[in-house]
């Protein structure tokens, strides 16, 4: 069993903690809201700290999973920051979507210190989160990914080392953009079968099992016809994911047209009052015309 800290009691570190405690693991919980740690420790036991950094002293891995690349700068950085803790050897792992750029800084920084860093961004959403079967995506080195990757299965399915600092946070792009697409393309289909009178239970229960079938039809078309988005991954924080993919492909030279519009469709979303509600709300920007 690990010592460790978490950083971060959002949606979804606060159950990805939950499982770290659940698995029998040290955890040493920090947010900035310190009703949410005090709620976690209520729930799971564990270690209440009062700053980043003294969650992360005495830790062998640092969790963390904040909003943005600002956020994750507050947390690490500074004299009372996870850095300041860290001893060396101890290994820093942000499971935050964030840019690849920051988790090269990160890495340099680390190392600098005889640390290490795995820039780990996860997908599967809340459910993933509570259920433990999310799909983690690193980029780092070998060792300190072989150190990290038994403890993170405590909330882990799939855990794979992509290649080295800022691979994982370029995967999440590329995951993003794939998603993005999809959820219109499901809005598009679901509203196309409601205007054409057809049965819609019948016909996504069909075409799931066919060459149309994703995880956002099999888990979002009900909710979608239903017009329910209040759960799941909020419009606010895929619009800083495609951000973040679209300034990179920027650098890169990678054409990203539907992502861009896409990217437009969210922002009517967010205009809407929606900023909050799950991304499959795309649809309702075609219900109300």
């Amino acid at each position: 069993m690990a010592r460790t800290a978490f950083v971060g009691l959002g949606v979804m570190g606060y159950p990805m903690a939950g499982h770290l405690a659940r698995h029998g693991h040290e955890v040493k919980v920090f947010n900035r809201t310190p009703a949410k740690a005090e709620a976690w420790v209520a729930q799971y036991g564990g270690t209440l700290a009062h700053s980043p950094r003294e969650a992360a002293r005495e830790a062998e891995i640092v969790f963390c999973m904040v909003g943005d690349d600002p956020d994750v700068r507050a947390v690490v950085y500074g004299a009372d920051g996870i850095l300041a803790g860290m001893a060396p050897g101890a290994i820093l792992v942000d499971h935050t979507t964030a840019s690849a750029d920051l988790a090269r800084e990160l890495f340099a920084a680390c190392k600098a210190q005889g640390k290490h860093f795995i820039d780990a961004p996860v997908s599967g959403g809340q459910s993933g989160a509570v259920n433990g079967i999310l799909t983690i995506m690193c980029g780092g080195e070998e060792e300190a990914f072989a150190r990290a990757e038994p403890v993170m299965r405590a909330y882990g399915r799939q855990i794979t080392l992509i290649g080295g600092p800022g691979a994982g946070q370029l995967t999440k792009m590329v995951n993003q953009i794939c998603i993005a697409g999809l959820v219109q393309a499901l809005a598009e289909a679901i509203n196309f079968a409601i205007k054409a009178g057809l049965d819609t239970d019948k016909v996504l229960a069909t075409i799931s099992k066919g060459a149309a079938q994703s995880w956002q039809m099999e888990n979002r078309w009900k909710t979608m016809v239903e017009g329910k988005f209040d759960f799941g991954f909020a419009v606010d924080w895929m619009r800083k994911d495609l951000r973040i993919a679209m300034e990179e492909a920027r650098r890169n030279g990678a054409p990203l047209p539907v992502t861009a519009l896409v990217d437009q469709f969210y922002r009517l979303v967010q205009m809407k009052g929606g900023g909050r509600w799950d991304t499959s709300s795309l649809i309702q920007n075609l219900r109300d015309g």
